[in-house]
């Protein structure tokens, strides 16, 4: 697989609800995991909300989606949205590289690292102000 680039959505406890709608609209297959199934939230009040959802069109769309914990700022327009990069361990060292350069003058946000999904997974804003997420998965089992 080659790496993709592809847009990711931000919302404030719609995340499902809206994931929910583009699928009607493109149709497709969504998947979708919680903040719970990764125990990565601090507010048990939010284990339900979307930590990741992924929707893979028959058109070839692919687009991504999570809620934004309450800890977190959210603001409609300004930072709801991010690009993200993703590929297969075998494209590491082309992601990385990404990484290193999108952060050249920016703002590394989450250090490029193990995440508890089991990829490496790193957030930066760039010197223009965009937030993009490199995501690396885990060898093959």
């Amino acid at each position: 697989m080659t790496s993709t680039l592809n847009p990711y959505l931000n919302f404030r406890g719609r995340a499902r609800e809206a994931m929910e709608f583009y699928q009607s609209v493109f149709g497709g297959e969504l998947a979708v995991n919680t903040f719970g199934d990764f125990h990565a939230s601090e507010d048990p009040a939010e284990q339900d909300l979307i930590m990741h959802a992924q929707l893979e069109t028959a058109s070839g769309y692919l687009f991504m989606g999570s809620d934004t914990p309450s800890r977190m700022e959210y603001e409609p327009g300004v930072n709801n949205f991010s690009v993200s990069l993703s590929g297969e361990a075998s494209d590491e060292a082309e992601l990385s590289g990404y990484f290193a350069k999108l952060g050249d003058g920016g703002e590394i946000l989450q250090p490029l690292e193990a995440a508890p999904w089991g990829a490496s997974f790193g957030m930066l804003k760039d010197k223009f102000g965009i937030t993009w997420l490199v995501n690396i998965a885990g060898p093959a089992a």
